[in-house]
C-alpha cells in the first residue's frame, strides 16, 4: 500500500480498527483495485469478498452475490415472490457457519450492485447472524465509483421498486440508510499523469463538459482513421457484435494458418464466468491482449497488455509487445473458482478450490466493449461509443487512455 496517501491509510485504519461501513470510491485509476488485492493478502478479519457479476468476482477473488445469499434474480421487495424465495430458500449448513463468524463482507463493483439486492443481502445476514442490526453486524466495505457502470434495472422492474426506492442504485437500500456510512475518496490518480487530459476526464466524469472542453476532445476525432499495425490500437465498444465482428474480419484478413486451443474445465466453473475464450482461435500476426497479471516474479505482462503473435504452433505461442526487448513465450495458466469454507475449530474463514479452467491467458484484441475494459489501462485506443447505452460507459472508455 501507498504509505503515503492519505486516503488509502484512512480506509486501512477504517476497515481494521472500526465496524464501521465503508463505501471507499475514486475516479477511475486512483487504486481501488490495488487496496482490494493488498486487503485480501493481509486483512485482520474473517472476511469474504463478493461482486455483482461472475467476471467481476473472479477478477476480485471472490464469488458473486447471488450465488454466496443464494439471491434470486427479479426484484426483492417485501411481499414480493422473491422475497417469499428467499426466506424459504434453504442456504447449507457451511454457509450459514460462515456468515455466523464473518466480520467482513466486501463488495467490488458496488456501482452496479442495485439497492434491493443490497436488503435482499441484509435479510439473509440478520436471517443467520444478528437480527436486531442492519446486515446482521457485519461490517460492509463497498467498492466502486458511481461514474462508472451502472446496476441493470428493467421499466417493469422499476416499476415494482419505485414505491420502495428513491433510485436503484445501492445508497437507496433501506438497511444502508439504518447505518452510519463512512465514505472515502480515493485523490491520487495513477494510471494518467498528463493534468489537461484528467482535468477532461473530471469534467466527463461529473457531466459538466464546457465549449473549450468538448473542442479540446473532437480534436481527437479523426475521420476514417486507419491506424498503423505496428501501434496495436485497440478498439472499444459498446455492444459484443460490434466487437466480435471487428475481432473477425481482422482475423479473416491474416493469411497465416489458424491454431485453435481448447480450454480444460474441471469441477464447478460456470461459462458466464470463463475468464478467457473456452476455444481460443489466433494466428501469426493477431493482436491480442493479456487477461491476466503475470504471477512470477519476472512480470513481463498485466492484465490489459496488447502484443502481437510472432510465432506460434500447436504447442507454443510467443508474443512482442511494444515497447518489450524481448518476446514473451506465453504458457497456459489456471484460474480457480472457490467457495468459502470455515474452519469449525478456529472459527477462520478459508477458500475452497471447486473447480478450475485452464487456458492461455490470452484473447484476440483489435476489439473489446467498454465493459470488459474496465480496470484496464490501454496506450492507443480507438473509443467507438456513439451506440453508449447506459450512464458512465464514456467515462469509462475515455479513462482506460492514459493521455
Amino acid at each position: 500500500m501507498d504509505v503515503t496517501n492519505p486516503e488509502l491509510a484512512l480506509a486501512n485504519d477504517f476497515v481494521r480498527y472500526t465496524d464501521n461501513n465503508i463505501y471507499l470510491t475514486g475516479k477511475a485509476g486512483t487504486g481501488k483495485t490495488t487496496f482490494l488485492r493488498q486487503l485480501k493478502e493481509s486483512s485482520p478479519k474473517r472476511m469474504i469478498i463478493t461482486a455483482p457479476t461472475g467476471v467481476a468476482a473472479i477478477n476480485a477473488g471472490g464469488v458473486t452475490l447471488h450465488s454466496f445469499f443464494q439471491m434470486p434474480f427479479g426484484p426483492f421487495i417485501s411481499g414480493s415472490d422473491a422475497h417469499q424465495q428467499a426466506q424459504h430458500r434453504k442456504i447449507n449448513k457451511e454457509k450459514i457457519n460462515i456468515i455466523k463468524s464473518l466480520d467482513l463482507l466486501v463488495i467490488d463493483e458496488i456501482s452496479m450492485v442495485r439497492a434491493d439486492l443490497l436488503d435482499g443481502v441484509d435479510a439473509v445476514l440478520r436471517r443467520y447472524k444478528h437480527r436486531d442490526r442492519p446486515f446482521g453486524g457485519v461490517q460492509l466495505l463497498m467498492i466502486g465509483d458511481l461514474h462508472q457502470l451502472s446496476p441493470v434495472i428493467k421499466d417493469d422492474e422499476w416499476a415494482l421498486l419505485k414505491p420502495y426506492y428513491d433510485t436503484g442504485y445501492f445508497f437507496s437500500s433501506n438497511a444502508l440508510k439504518q447505518t452510519d456510512m463512512v465514505s472515502i475518496e480515493l485523490k491520487h490518480i495513477y494510471r494518467q499523469s498528463d493534468a489537461h487530459f484528467i482535468d477532461l476526464l473530471n469534467k466527463v466524469r461529473d457531466n459538466c463538459l464546457d465549449e473549450r472542453s468538448f473542442q479540446a476532445l473532437n480534436t481527437r476525432y479523426i475521420a476514417d482513421f486507419k491506424p498503423d499495425d505496428t501501434q496495436n490500437y485497440i478498439t472499444l465498444t459498446t455492444h459484443n457484435r460490434r466487437a466480435d465482428s471487428i475481432n473477425q474480419q481482422r482475423m479473416e484478413s491474416l493469411q497465416s494458418k489458424p491454431f485453435v486451443f481448447n480450454a480444460e474445465i474441471e469441477g464447478d466453473y460456470p461459462a458466464n464466468i470463463y475468464p478467457a475464450p473456452e476455444e481460443l482461435l489466433l494466428k501469426k500476426g493477431a493482436q491480442v491482449m493479456f487477461v491476466r497479471n503475470d504471477s512470477s516474479t519476472d512480470k513481463k505482462y498485466f492484465n490489459g497488455k496488447i502484443g502481437k503473435i510472432i510465432k506460434i504452433d500447436n504447442h507454443a505461442i510467443s508474443v512482442k509487445c511494444p515497447g518489450d526487448s524481448a518476446s514473451i513465450v506465453v504458457e497456459k495458466l489456471t484460474w480457480e473458482n472457490i467457495k468459502y469454507t470455515l474452519d469449525e475449530k478456529t472459527k477462520e474463514i478459508s477458500e475452497a478450490l471447486i473447480g478450475s479452467f485452464y487456458q492461455y491467458p490470452l484473447r484476440m484484441a483489435w476489439a473489446i466493449t467498454i465493459h470488459k475494459s474496465q480496470g484496464l489501462t490501454f496506450e492507443h485506443t480507438i473509443i467507438a461509443a456513439n451506440a453508449a447505452f447506459s450512464h458512465g460507459q464514456v467515462y469509462v472508455a475515455l479513462s482506460r487512455c492514459k493521455t
